[in-house]
């Protein structure tokens, strides 16, 4: 159920999902290398492969933190009454 303060109290999880991604970042470069001068060619390009997803999620991640709190909904999404701020 809709309470119309979602915009304000909602909470996201972008803060963990970067660490997680930097951390994946990590290990992923790692896979990488151990796995090229291990001379595993077909390790080492899935490795660099994921290495390239983890990338380009950490850059989506940095980017909605700089963002900041927004909120934009659709055209169908009805407007309501903000919630009131009395104590």
């Amino acid at each position: 159920m809709r309470t119309g303060s979602e915009p304000r109290t909602a909470r996201s999880a972008l803060r963990a999902r970067f660490w997680l991604s930097l951390w994946g970042l990590v290990w992923a470069l790692f896979g990488t290398v151990a796995f090229t001068l291990a001379g595993r060619t077909g390790w080492a390009i899935a490795c660099g492969v994921l290495l390239l997803v983890v990338t380009i999620d950490l850059a989506v991640v940095r980017r909605h933190i700089r963002q900041g709190p927004h909120y934009q909904p659709g055209p169908g999404i009805p407007p309501y009454r903000p919630p009131d701020d009395r104590p």
